[in-house]
């Protein structure tokens, strides 16, 4: 077996890495394989976290979750991707884990106490974070979807795309425009941050949603959602009106470590996958292990993951600690490093695969696919660069 374990760890991330392995060694690869084929999505694996409490991972201990941390966080969710679920595992429970967060921070107290304890003991689900456009990717602070206040309600018309685990929400944290984009001083005013429970959504015939046809991570369905007049309660304002840019930054550095975490995770599943082929495949009577063709591509990525592993868990140890901008920035590093590390590792695994690198039962063309998705989401590697050439290298601003 690859070496896996090669960073330091406190007690707590010890005792989380072996709860999360535990759970994982009763799903193996053909079941991922399966759900990958039949684009279904895992509700056993999501259903056996929900019950052991993981979803309430960073929810406080007084509303009934687990009270971690980023620290903590990582670990669990490089374990699910390195344990044969890849990316596309990872991410069929990432909303459930941090879609609670603004709750958390920003939530009325009514909201939290009726809402997070449900979510922390899987009774209910919060998977879904609208914020995507058609006209608003990368830009988020050039969404039109518009909430107008109308009495005790705000009505809600408008579009958004790419938006993952509709399907398996209870609820879902949209954002929206309250001050149109042209009538404030700066983009970022004007944003609000709503609960929407999407059951009332459908019962008002207010919600249609429509999935994307896509070819990677396919077990996590994406979908194009349209609102029509949706009323919502005041009440169910997150936070502050005109707000919500700023609120949805707050926590923005931790989630994009997870992710990174995420990335060496599935990094290390295709090494693993790589490096056991290698070592039984045998071609002209040798293994090809033995070649350093085969040899040198696979221990290059291994560096590379490891390398981008030791600055995620660097990082989420200084998250409580240190300076938000530097941990930004070590964030922003570790995603782009991570990232690109996980495609190189999964390009390194099917080339060791040869033909048998594209075929299904051997999962390497599915983390190669998955790899390729790390490096446009949930920020592509060229913005990562452009926000550390002007925040630390401090160039011009290049967009």
């Amino acid at each position: 077996m690859v070496q896996r374990d090669t960073v330091s760890l406190t007690d707590q991330q010890r005792l989380v890495r072996d709860s999360i392995r535990e759970i994982c060694a009763d799903f193996d690869a053909d079941y991922w394989r399966e759900h990958d084929k039949s684009e279904t999505y895992p509700h056993e694996f999501a259903d056996s976290l929900a019950e052991a409490g993981w979803f309430g991972a960073l929810i406080p201990e007084e509303y009934g979750g687990a009270g971690m941390t980023t620290e903590e966080v990582v670990v669990m969710m490089e374990e699910i991707a390195a344990n044969g679920g890849g990316f596309s595992a990872a991410q069929a429970i990432h909303g459930a884990i941090y879609n609670s967060v603004p709750l958390v921070n920003y939530g009325s107290e009514e909201m939290k106490e009726e809402l997070l304890p449900r979510v922390a003991e899987g009774e209910s689900s919060i998977q879904a974070f609208g914020l995507t456009e058609p006209n608003a990717g990368s830009d988020s602070t050039s969404i039109e979807t518009f909430a107008e206040r109308d009495g005790d309600d705000y009505v809600i018309s408008g579009q958004k795309i790419w938006i993952s685990r509709v399907d398996v929400s209870d609820y879902i944290v949209l954002m929206t425009r309250t001050t149109p984009k042209s009538e404030v001083e700066k983009p970022t005013r004007g944003m609000t941050m709503f609960l929407v429970d999407l059951e009332d959504a459908y019962e008002q015939d207010a919600l249609e949603i429509k999935q994307i046809d896509k070819t990677a991570s396919n077990f996590v369905h994406s979908f194009e959602l349209f609102f029509e007049e949706l009323r919502v309660p005041a009440d169910n304002v997150v936070g502050e009106v005109g707000e919500g840019f700023y609120q949805m930054l707050d926590g923005l550095n931790e989630e994009r470590l997870v992710i990174a975490a995420e990335c060496v995770g599935l990094g290390e599943a295709a090494l693993e996958a790589g490096a056991s082929y290698a070592a039984e495949r045998e071609v002209f009577g040798q293994r090809i292990g033995s070649h350093q063709a085969i040899q040198h591509p696979l221990a290059e990525a291994y560096a590379r993951v490891h390398a981008a592993k030791g600055l995620v868990y660097n990082a989420a140890s200084e998250v409580g600690s240190a300076d938000r901008t530097a941990v930004g920035a070590r964030a922003n590093m570790a995603k782009f490093l991570a990232a690109d590390a996980a495609f190189d590792a999964a390009d390194a695994a099917v080339q060791a695969h040869g033909g048998f690198g594209v075929a299904r039962e051997y999962d390497v063309e599915r983390f190669f696919r998955e790899a390729r998705l790390t490096r446009l989401v949930p920020i592509t590697q060229q913005l990562v660069l452009n926000f550390l050439a002007e925040n630390q290298l401090d160039l011009p601003r290049s967009y």
